[in-house]
This record gives structure tokens, sequence and C-alpha cells, in this order.
């Protein structure tokens, strides 16, 4: 049995094929990434709120610790 050669042509057919395939996997996985990040910086932000309208901190005191200014003791 004979076998068949591949050209050149045809490994470079092959190869571009296979990137495109791979594009659409790769673009599909991001956007699945994107979603769920999207998803989670939701659920943090809730919760933040949530601890924030909980306690008895002011805004303030709050922008304060979160920049990690301390006020001054004179």
């Amino acid at each position: 049995m004979a076998r068949r050669v591949v050209t050149l042509e045809e490994k470079i057919e092959k190869a571009q094929i296979n990137v495109a395939e791979t594009k659409v996997k790769y673009d599909k996985a991001v956007d699945e990434l994107e979603k769920l990040l999207t998803k989670r910086k939701e659920r943090d932000n809730k919760q933040l709120l949530e601890a924030f309208s909980k306690s008895e901190k002011t805004l303030a005191e709050v922008i304060e610790f979160l920049q990690g200014n301390r006020p001054s003791e004179d």
C-alpha cells in the first residue's frame, strides 16, 4: 500500500482550520470568564453594601479605612 504524501499546502490548510476552531473555543471561554467575573464583582459589591448598611461606621470612615488612611492621633 502506498501512502499518500501530504503537501505543504494541505498542512497549511489543516493548520488554519485548527487555528480557527481553537479561536472560536478561546472566544467562548473568554466570554464565559467575563460573565463569571462580572457575577463575582456584583456579589462582592452586594456583600460590601450589606456589611456597610449593618455597620455603625460612616461613609467617610469606611473610605478612610479602605484607602489605608489612619486618623492622626494629635
